[in-house]
């Protein structure tokens, strides 16, 4: 008997969204292949989670699931047509008869069987021989279809550190069945963005769903994302900043050198053009947005105290007239 699905995860059937995605990112985490090489029940216990989560992570899945709609591997549950009763128009007529005397055999009022059967087997009208109309799929008809149900897609979230989103690279996902995939994560895709495998997702009675990887995007510690812009806050020292002067600066493609202007003050920004995400045939290639931050020295610095005292009374001059003004 299949295990209930909040019975794996470990949660309560009313639970909220959130915490259905904590408690599997927290048993995920324990149980993945790669935390635990060689040993089959972690895999084993791997798989269980993913395939709980691929139903109760999905909105629209766990309110199948919870009706009864799917069961447990994802796979549609046929409802008897019969069931609620109705299912034949027109009703019983034990009263009626072939004579005037109303006590012949008892008749059935059918408006339309092939309307009925037509929705069951998913055949047409006029599909079989002798006026057997939409028994065609079920029951050897000529030209008819069998039900088949639509294909299951599998959602599955995969984290990618910011410069591999940025500039595109390779990532290695194992699927609740156990196989590995390689998922190519193209250049600048966005936090949330969606890859989609196709044919890699649950299989139901019917042909192999998607496999639909929500992607998401760790921040950076230097580097900030804006549109196809990168932004950057990069410190120079009191030197550089007086005098000018060449220094390496970090971008999403590897180290360049930039000229610090002569009296550059902090928030002065340099643009280096084509250093942010890579272009397309849509959009054009995004620009490096590099942010000056004058840093003093960190402990102080006697002879620079000295000089300042000296310096500051024969250079005086404003910083905020333009705060004053506004």
């Amino acid at each position: 008997m299949a295990k209930d699905l909040y019975t794996v995860l470990g949660v309560a059937k009313d639970a909220k969204d959130d915490d259905i995605q904590k408690a599997f990112r927290r048993q995920a985490k324990k149980y993945h292949p790669d935390l635990n090489p060689g040993d089959k029940k972690a895999e084993d216990r791997f798989k269980e989670l993913n395939a709980a989560y691929d139903i109760l992570g999905d909105t629209t899945k766990r309110g199948r699931y919870d009706r009864g709609e799917i069961d447990a591997s994802g796979t549609e549950i046929r409802q008897n047509p019969f069931a609620r009763g109705g299912g034949f128009r027109g009703g019983f007529n034990p009263g009626a008869g072939a004579g005037a005397g109303g006590g012949g055999a008892q008749s059935f009022a059918f408006e339309d069987l092939s309307d009925l059967f037509g929705g069951i087997f998913g055949g047409a009208r006029g599909g079989g021989a002798g006026g057997n109309a939409g028994f065609g799929g079920g029951f050897g008809g000529a030209g008819q279809r069998g039900f088949q149900a639509p294909p299951e897609d599998s959602r599955f979230s995969l984290e990618v550190d910011f410069l591999d989103a940025a500039v595109g690279t390779k990532k290695r996902l194992t699927l609740p069945t156990g196989k590995a995939l390689d998922v190519t994560i193209p250049p600048g895709i966005s936090d949330g963005q969606t890859i989609r495998l196709k044919g890699q997702g649950g299989s139901g009675p019917g042909p192999a769903g998607d496999a639909l990887i929500e992607v998401k995007v760790r921040e950076h510690p230097l580097f900030k994302r804006d549109g196809n812009d990168i932004r950057l806050e990069f410190p120079i020292s009191l030197t550089e900043a007086v005098l000018g002067g060449k220094v390496e600066v970090p971008t999403i493609h590897g180290a360049v050198t930039v000229t610090v202007p002569k009296g550059a003050n902090t928030g002065r920004t340099l643009r280096l053009k084509g250093k942010g995400i890579a272009g397309n045939k849509r959009t054009p290639a995004g620009d490096q947005y590099v942010k000056l931050m004058v840093m003093l020295p960190p402990s102080g610095d006697a002879d620079l105290e000295q000089f300042i005292r000296t310096w500051g009374p024969k250079h005086p001059y404003d910083p905020r007239a333009d705060v004053e003004k506004s």
